[in-house]
């Protein structure tokens, strides 16, 4: 235990917020919307920080309170919650804009643009939650995560061992189009799982569909997240996580694979929610 690797300590953070994640995720709707509530908060101090670097005056405050208000709202009133907030926010910023001569309209639309990105974007694994009875709306966020983290895994060992063609090379060098195929097959696995989860009426080729299209939206999230790091100068988001860096680089992939899934399943007619 003493001196460790970079390996193990990646390791071993890797297990604790793996762990916490599926505890949080199967224990129920509340601990899974105040794990959400946290991430998001997290993620948009993360976001805010970096900002800061590149010469933007984001109002921290009113960006992390929305953040972390987002999944609470959606779950309380559905989409008109998150529609209550988005205007909640919007009339804050103006206020701010207004009195607050420094602020400039790039700050304002920082200070939303990162609430709705951090906060707006993780209710699509509330959405997928509560539209199913326990323990299956559990059972599908929990499989959904799973999709996320093989996406991940599968790019970085086939990228690390035979990826030659670059998908990205300036905004990020590492990732690899051999790495990108491979991660969506790992996608697919797990949103073919879904389809035996009862409530969720999907076909297998369907399955196929929304897994490919889920993967391509988490390494878009991925990419965009390494571009606003690279925009700022940094190399990770934080330190909370060791070994990974910061919680925001750990959940870049979850926020736009989230929202994805929620429309495809609901428009899809996958799972039974009422939009409004």
């Amino acid at each position: 235990m003493r001196n460790p690797s970079d390996l193990q300590v990646r390791f071993r953070t890797g297990v604790v917020y793996t762990a916490v994640t599926v505890i949080c995720v199967l224990a129920g709707n509340i601990p899974m919307v105040v794990m959400l509530m946290a991430v998001a908060g997290i993620c948009a101090g993360e976001f805010f920080y970096m900002l800061r670097s590149d010469a933007k005056l984001p109002n921290e405050m009113l960006g992390i309170i929305a953040a972390v208000l987002y999944p609470l709202s959606v779950y309380v009133a559905g989409l008109v919650g998150a529609m209550l907030v988005s205007l909640a926010l919007l009339l804050a910023l103006l206020v701010w804009y207004v009195f607050w001569l420094r602020a400039r309209i790039p700050d304002v639309g920082v200070s939303f643009f990162g609430a709705a990105y951090t906060g707006l974007l993780l209710c699509g694994l509330i959405v997928i939650r509560v539209s199913l009875p326990a323990p299956w709306g559990g059972i599908c966020v929990l499989l959904l995560f799973l999709s996320v983290w093989a996406n991940d895994a599968f790019a970085y060992l086939v990228g690390s061992k035979i990826g030659k063609h670059k998908l990205a090379p300036r905004t990020s060098p590492k990732k690899s189009w051999e790495g990108f195929i491979a991660g969506l097959v790992g996608a697919v696995v797990f949103w073919c799982l879904m389809t035996l989860v009862p409530g969720v009426s999907m076909s297998i080729p369907q399955a196929i569909v929304f897994g490919i299209i889920s993967g391509c939206m988490g390494v878009l999230g991925d990419l965009a997240e390494s571009r606003i790091k690279r925009n700022s100068g940094f190399k990770d988001s934080g330190t909370i996580m060791p070994g990974h860096g910061g919680l925001l680089d750990r959940s870049d992939s979850l926020f736009l694979t989230s929202i994805t899934a929620a429309i495809l399943l609901v428009v899809g007619g996958c799972i039974p929610y009422a939009i409004f």
